[in-house]
């Protein structure tokens, strides 16, 4: 919409993690570096952390890009990761092409065994990225290490990076996760961008669209989207796409400290929004008793269920009412 307004080749600020966009920012060159050190390293666990929208997938994304005609890696991510020991192999199974409906544990690490094997005897090293780190369980997550003790001719066959939001780095500190510390070769917490970095992150996205100044960003509105944001890139990203709209909307070719101020109100205010739906969403839940996982749809089923019991309540309490008159009725003409 607004791309071919200010004459974009592109969306500048998605949300899906993009190569294409990668900024080096110096926490997260550092944090590349890290998973490619990892990679070359060729063992072991390397941990990235982050909080919510600082960039781990855009990480992934472009470590994978990186890996593209090398003849010499098999790479493989899960995302979903609330998962049991069982499943997790399963899950890693599929995420590397092998069977794994119906099969038991035994089977499964035998065919994962199997693979890593034949994947060295070619010459090449398996990679296996876990994202969303911070839902696995203890047991999983010990299910991993043993995958990771696989070893062929003094070579470990499986190297695993996890991914998570800060909270994880609490979870590896349980004492049942001692082993796992023990295998952790390397770790990077990824830190938000501050201020300069993110005016150079917002100038870096519209310059890979072939921006041209227009529309202009005011030093002003860079320092509000900074404020607002925190350096968080996903929270920029949100911004900066809500004020291109508007400009475009608006006809503007500059973004001001005004706009920034009048968006980001616009968008606190839909935020308290949804937080308010949400909690009454959660209150219906508990009040008619639903599970807290069920889904939107579930608790509307239920809703409609309730007012159908009430129109049937309503209808033969009528019904009655209506049975009593024509009941008098009758009894009057009878007189």
């Amino acid at each position: 919409m607004y791309e071919s307004y200010y004459k974009l080749t592109g969306k500048p600020f998605q949300l899906a993690p993009d190569p294409f966009f990668f900024f080096g920012s110096s926490t997260h060159k550092r944090a590349l570096a890290y998973l490619k050190y990892g990679l070359s390293q060729g063992e072991g666990f390397i941990v990235v952390t982050g909080d919510v929208g600082t960039g781990k997938s855009t990480l992934v994304r472009t470590l994978f890009h990186s890996l593209e005609g090398k003849d010499d890696v098999v790479a493989a991510e899960l995302i979903n990761t609330q998962l049991d020991s069982t499943d997790i192999l399963r899950m890693v199974a599929a995420a590397f092409g092998l069977a794994h409906k119906d099969n038991k544990k035994s089977s499964l690490l035998k065919n994962l065994e199997n693979f890593f094997v034949a994947r060295s005897k070619d010459g090449k090293r398996c990679m296996l990225v876990v994202d969303e780190a911070q839902n696995l369980p203890f047991e999983t997550i010990e299910e991993l290490r043993m995958l990771s003790n696989m070893v062929h001719d003094g070579k470990t066959l499986l190297q695993i990076f996890l991914l998570g939001q800060s909270e994880f780095r609490e979870n590896l500190r349980a004492p049942v996760l001692e082993q796992v510390r023990q295998r952790v070769t390397a770790s990077y917490h990824l830190a938000h961008l501050d201020g300069e970095e993110t005016q150079s992150y917002i100038e870096h996205r519209l310059s890979k669209v072939e921006w041209d100044n227009n529309p202009s960003f005011t030093a002003e509105a860079f320092q509000l989207i900074y404020d607002f944001s925190e350096g968080v890139p996903r929270i920029i990203n949100t911004t900066c796409d809500r004020l291109l709209l508007y400009g475009f909307l608006e006809e503007k070719t500059k973004i001001d400290g005004e706009i920034v101020k009048l968006v980001t109100e616009e968008i606190i205010a839909e935020n308290d929004a949804g937080k308010e739906s949400a909690a009454k969403e959660i209150a219906l839940k508990k009040e008619v008793n639903l599970p807290e996982d069920a889904t939107p749809m579930d608790v509307r089923v239920h809703q409609l269920e309730r007012e159908m019991e009430d129109l049937k309540k309503r209808f033969r309490k009528e019904r009655d009412f209506m049975r009593k008159i024509v009941q008098i009725s009758l009894n009057f003409e009878d007189d």
